[in-house]
């Protein structure tokens, strides 16, 4: 069965499909409203009752972000699915987006109520959203597969340019202005991206539609999965697996939802910490039943592709058990522990710093814009003004904050400001990476892990050492920003050696029937990761009484570099598993 790509190969930006920009700016409105109200979140839990936000401990706000941002990762199985069997691509992003403006909305009202009514709205948008977003970009270069790191690194830098503009200027305003306003913000771009995406979807053809017919869907699943690569053989999920995984996400869910209940609240579904710790250790090994049972069905090629994509996946939650210590611990020690006041000469160096800081990479994504603007105007008008318009409310703001910030003698950074460097580093960044990816000079995939996890234990290492001289148990501090900043740089490099490079291989590794489920099943390691980032990131206060904060963040250095040298050794294995997948 041959694929329609409608206009997606047939108009040129900068080298690339002009289709794969539609996707780079949909992605990014979902990831400004995503990352705007990350940024806030912990913040606004934490701060005290006068500067508008509820003075939660540490802990109790860190197990509640832990569990938000783990649950936004576990959805996308669920939105996979439907996507497949049900919805189609196209409509699940367009149900995720709708419900992720809802969400943005009940949160910007900042009632117990309206909040965790938010939460739920936005868990299970970004669960239909995400996973189709990655599989339309599957779908769409499945015949160009020496294209697809290319892609997946432009797709990712539209990620990461929503990131940029939304903790910019959703943490401004949600600092300076009120934290709902923060909220609110994140809700109307995220509502653009929407209707941007719903125009001008006919650029990508028969990509990403519905089935039409239970014989549509049998013909497509028998095309890919009774493949030569699978032995011609099927593997459907029986009565006993879909049971064993309805206990399994039943079990996991409670233990997620229970972790920030018990603390806040004082109520355990379980009793006591000790039995939960029981309960998610069963559900552990029974998943691991799983993927053992289902795996060893498949012909000799897909099994080792599918273990190997678990390999994978094993080392990317580790990562993210790291990384995400960015909208955590990492977001606590830039408001309470740095020097963020800067006056005269210092003051009058960072707004212009800040100046180009936001004003160049925004010039850079309009250029983009224009670029696109001119290729697909004609076919794609609405669509096109609705995206201009975000922009130029975009650039408003933009002006406004800067003006108000160049009218004070002094200033004070935003602690929500350092978030911004990881998304600028790899909007600089990103190109460089995309060409090494597609040269002759591109590394195995367990090199590029054991780069990236070294890289983001180098970073923690930055902070460990800046605030060595922290006392024990201090709740505040002066250090230096420069070892966030350098943090900041580390992990970015990092990130780009591992994060859109493990949702290339998915797709090479994966049959196509099955790469919207994968791509949810990927996501599950990612939902862990979060989970792990908010526990122990929640212990920031009882390891630094005891040991020092220095001792925090070296947990955080050692683990990814163990995690590292482990992925390398590991990597003629991972070779021999791929069959010539590279």
């Amino acid at each position: 069965m041959s694929t329609n790509h409608g206009d997606f190969f047939k108009t040129n930006v900068m080298g690339h499909p002009a289709g794969i920009f539609v996707l780079f700016f949909t992605e990014m409105w979902e990831r400004f409203s995503y990352y705007g109200m990350r940024a806030l979140f912990v913040l606004f839990l934490t701060s005290a009752l006068v500067d508008g936000g509820w003075e939660w401990p540490r802990a109790n706000a860190l197990a509640l972000y832990g569990t938000y941002t783990s649950m936004v990762y576990l959805t996308p199985i669920i939105g996979g699915i439907l996507a497949d069997k049900i919805l189609g691509h196209r409509n699940a992003v367009i149900i995720g987006a709708i419900l992720m403006t809802l969400g943005h909305a009940s949160m910007a009202l900042e009632s117990p109520a309206f909040m965790y009514l938010g939460l739920a709205f936005l868990i299970f948008g970004n669960g239909f959203f995400k996973p189709n977003m990655t599989s339309m970009v599957a779908k769409l270069y499945k015949d160009f597969p020496e294209k697809k790191d290319g892609a997946y690194t432009i797709f990712y830098m539209g990620v990461n340019s929503g990131a940029f503009l939304g903790i910019g200027l959703c943490g401004y305003i949600g600092e300076n202005i009120g934290y709902s306003w923060g909220f609110g913000l994140a809700g109307i771009f995220m509502f653009f991206g929407m209707l941007q995406f719903w125009l001008s979807q006919s650029i990508f053809g028969d990509v990403g539609l519905p089935p039409k017919s239970k014989d549509d869907i049998a013909i497509s699943n028998t095309e890919d999965i009774t493949s030569d690569e699978n032995g011609g053989k099927l593997n459907p999920f029986t009565k006993l697996d879909l049971t064993l995984i309805a206990i399994t996400a039943v079990t996991a869910l409670i233990w997620v939802i229970n972790d920030p209940m018990s603390k806040v609240y004082g109520f355990n579904l379980f009793g006591n910490s000790s039995n939960a710790g029981y309960v998610v250790l069963g559900a552990f090994v029974l998943f691991l039943y799983i993927l053992y049972s289902r795996i060893g069905r498949y012909a000799r090629v897909t099994r080792d592709r599918m273990i190997a994509v678990f390999v994978i996946a094993i080392f990317y939650m580790f990562f993210w058990a790291a990384f995400e210590q960015a909208g955590g611990s990492m977001t606590i020690f830039a408001k309470d522990y740095m020097d963020r006041t800067l006056e005269g000469s210092s003051a009058l160096t960072f707004k212009i710093f800040n100046t180009l800081l936001t004003i160049i990479p925004l010039g850079i994504i309009s250029y983009v814009l224009w670029k696109l603007f001119v290729q697909t105007f004609s076919r794609y008008a609405l669509a096109n003004i609705f995206l201009s318009v975000s922009f130029i409310i975009i650039w408003g703001i933009v002006i406004w904050m800067l003006n108000a910030e160049f009218g004070k003698e002094s200033t004070e950074i935003a602690a929500t400001w350092f978030g911004i460097l990881n998304s600028f580093f790899i909007i600089a960044l990103g190109p460089f990476f995309s060409k090494i990816w597609e040269s002759k000079y591109n590394p195995t995939a367990s090199v590029k892990y054991g780069i990236g996890l070294a890289f983001l234990g180098l970073g923690f290492l930055s902070l460990a050492y800046g605030s060595s001289s922290i006392p024990l148990g201090a709740q505040t501090a002066s250090v230096s920003v420069i070892w966030l900043v350098i943090a900041y740089l580390l992990h970015t490099v990092g990130e780009l050696c591992i994060s859109p490079v493990g949702l290339s291989y998915v797709s090479k590794l994966v049959p196509g029937r099955m790469i919207a489920v994968t791509f949810g099943i990927w996501y599950l390691a990612v939902a862990v990761g979060n989970k792990l980032a908010g526990t122990m990131g929640g212990m920031i206060d009882e390891i630094s009484s005891q040991h020092g904060l220095s001792k925090f963040f070296m947990i955080f250095t050692f683990v990814p570099f163990i995690a590292g040298v482990m992925i390398i050794l590991l990597g003629p294995l991972l070779r021999k598993l791929m069959h010539g997948i590279r």
